[in-house]
């Protein structure tokens, strides 16, 4: 029994040095890794599979030896113990051969065969310490401004958020855990301990602030949108503005509308929204009748009727003429006026709407500019011209051989009509004239005033004030149309004429339809004087009546260029930065979005982030929106004769 003993022995040896390298292998990544737990995990596998590879090797040495070793002659099994005569005789003979056939490498080729190596243990060893490596790397790489970190549920459950709406926005107060959240304007957000006790850690809010958290919770009236932080976490908090109310005119849709003149009733269609609740809105109609300076204006005011949701008011009414007040030639003037629940109440106030019922056509060719000068005698008006045009074209087809002089003739004779009436409204824009000049005979003896008669003037005070601008551009636009009228007429190609001509024609009824203009009433009030300084002869704190240069703006802070470069070295930044930072953040960046992610720039650098310097730099200089020009001076050589021409000196 003493020799299978040793035999198993010497075989368990053989195999266990043939593991052994397995085991090494699979326990070294995390020796590297000084993972306790990973050493502790696969040292227990490794004893775990040592200790059934020794079973596998006390239960199956007598067939690997068998198979190894045919000088055994498959008898390996007496070495274990044999009963009879027979067998305890083939023992000995057995065992005599032992010593020359079972060598310390037969053992080795034993093992090597019968026990594997098996990759797959340690590829699986190598992997899950790979795993562990990136999932290091990943915690130790540092928070970017984009990132959001999550609350552990430990701090989730040591800190509430209560939001008090304002009261007019009708919205409940909501308490709960940090999130994410979108409040009214003018909301109040606190910050409460669920357990009040002193805490280190402030509530650090995107733009500077820090609100103090312990026994009392902390206090904040939401103004605009930020995010804030406790203890590592980040959350957005959007406020949402209150706007003003809208008003949305369906009909009419022009801001001008001309009735029909057999129209008997008009369409007001109008509907009104805001935010949380329309307190009022009102109509206001202004009736304007008469003409020239005999126009009288009569004022209404409407209320709109309220509905069942208190943020929409609509109407839509067919109104007859006779409730509106309305006669032939007279205008409606309405807009309306809303107001909403706000503690600063918003006002808005639509664009005024025209409702124009046109009058009786007047039987008249008078074609004159809105300020009307006595027209002289042989001054045909517009139409008169385009009737002399349509009939010399009239003529031409109804007798194509006439006379090309006679043609002519009557086509020149329309240029000359086109050309008085032309200088005639080319006088309200300062153009030379000599239309009302020149034209009467006078005796020799009497003295005539030459600059008079033959001179004009340009640029009179009067023509700079007397038209608006709107008014000068349909004047400058019948001026030209009535020089490229004349222009064909005098090319003896009337029919290319007449196109212009309506174009003037069209400008001149333009003006004389806009002899009536509506404007809101407004008053200027001047400052109060100041009786007690009032004829003292002080002069403290008095300007200077004349202007002075202005100083060239200063588009970037020295202050924040110092930060920006600063912020592209590696060295400390200026004192007080963050808040030179913050101040030109809000002052130059609009959108909401962006301010925020400028601010979390501002608060990772703060922390202490190198890898959030450039993203810092970038939106600081981003915010630039004007960058200085700077004006260089032209090279110029000098020598010795542009020295001698600068001194003047002899040549």
């Amino acid at each position: 029994m003493q020799a299978d003993a040793d035999i198993i022995d010497q075989l368990q040896f053989a195999a266990t040095r043939r593991r052994a390298p397995l085991w090494f292998a699979t326990i070294l990544p995390w020796l590297l890794l000084l993972s306790f737990p990973g050493i502790v995990a696969w040292s227990a596998w490794a004893v775990w599979d040592c200790r059934r590879m020794r079973a596998r090797v006390r239960r199956d040495w007598i067939g690997w030896i068998d198979a190894t070793v045919p000088a055994l002659e498959d008898s390996s099994a007496l070495l274990a113990g044999a009963t009879s005569a027979i067998g305890q005789l083939q023992r000995r003979r057995l065992l005599a051969r032992i010593a020359t056939t079972l060598t310390d490498d037969v053992l080795a080729a034993i093992a090597s065969e019968r026990v594997r190596f098996d990759p797959r243990w340690l590829a699986l060893s190598v992997c899950a310490a790979l795993a562990l490596f990136a999932w290091r790397q990943v915690q130790a790489v540092p928070s970017t401004p984009r990132e959001i970190k999550a609350l552990i549920a430990k701090q989730t459950s040591e800190i509430t958020v209560r939001v008090t709406p304002p009261k007019y926005t009708g919205v409940a107060m909501s308490d709960g855990a940090p999130r994410e959240l979108q409040v009214p304007e003018h909301s109040i957000v606190e910050w409460c301990l669920r357990a009040p006790q002193p805490v280190d850690t402030p509530i650090e809010l995107s733009d500077g602030q820090t609100l103090k958290i312990g026994r009392a919770c902390a206090r904040w009236v939401a103004a605009e949108s930020v995010f804030w932080r406790w203890r590592g976490a980040r959350y957005n908090l959007r406020v949402i503005a209150d706007q003003a109310p809208e008003v949305t005119m369906s009909a009419p849709r022009d801001m001008v509308h001309t009735l029909a003149r057999d129209a008997a009733s008009a369409t007001i269609a109008l509907a009104v929204r805001d935010d949380y609740q329309v307190r009022r809105a009102t109509l206001h109609l202004t009736l304007a009748r008469g003409s020239g300076e005999n126009i009288r204006f009569s004022d209404r005011e409407l209320p709109l009727p309220e509905s069942n949701d208190p943020r929409t008011r609509t109407w839509h009414k067919q109104w007859t003429l006779a409730e509106l007040g309305m006669e032939p030639g007279d205008d409606l003037y309405f807009f309306v006026r809303a107001t909403d629940n706000a503690e600063r109440a918003h006002t808005t106030v639509s664009p005024t709407y025209t409702l124009r019922l046109p009058g009786p056509v007047e039987e008249s060719d008078d074609s004159s500019a809105q300020p009307m000068l006595v027209k002289p005698e042989n001054l045909r008006s517009q139409r008169q011209i385009i009737i002399d045009t349509e009939q010399l074209l009239a003529d031409l087809k109804a007798t194509p051989g006439m006379n090309p002089a006679t043609v002519r003739s009557r086509s020149e004779a329309i240029a000359d009509d086109q050309a008085q009436l032309r200088r005639r409204y080319g006088q309200f824009l300062g153009e030379e004239s000599t239309l009302f000049g020149g034209e009467e005979h006078h005796d020799k003896e009497e003295k005539h005033d030459v600059v008079a008669e033959f001179g004009h003037m340009h640029d009179q005070a009067e023509n700079a004030t007397l038209f608006d601008e709107s008014t000068k551009k349909v004047l400058r636009r019948a001026l030209s149309a009535m020089w490229d009228a004349e222009k064909s007429l005098r090319a003896i190609t009337p029919a290319s004429a007449l196109a212009p001509e309506h174009k003037a024609l069209e400008a001149i009824k333009q003006l004389q339809q806009a002899d009536r203009i509506y404007l809101h009433k407004t008053a200027f009030v001047p400052p109060a004087l100041k009786e007690e300084i009032r004829m003292t002869g002080d002069v403290v704190g008095t300007k200077s009546y004349r202007r002075e240069q202005g100083a060239a703006a200063v588009p970037i802070p020295g202050e924040v260029r110092r930060l920006i470069e600063a912020l592209d070295a590696d060295g400390a930044l200026p004192a007080l930065w963050s808040r030179d930072a913050q101040a030109w953040i809000r002052e130059r960046i609009a959108n909401e979005a962006q301010r925020l992610e400028a601010q979390r720039a501002v608060q990772d650098v703060a922390d202490g982030c190198a890898d959030c310097r450039p993203v810092l730099r970038a939106w600081l200089r981003g915010a630039i929106d004007r960058a200085p020009i700077l004006l260089q001076a032209k090279a110029t050589p000098q020598t010795p004769f542009t020295r001698a021409l600068r001194d003047g000196a002899p040549r």
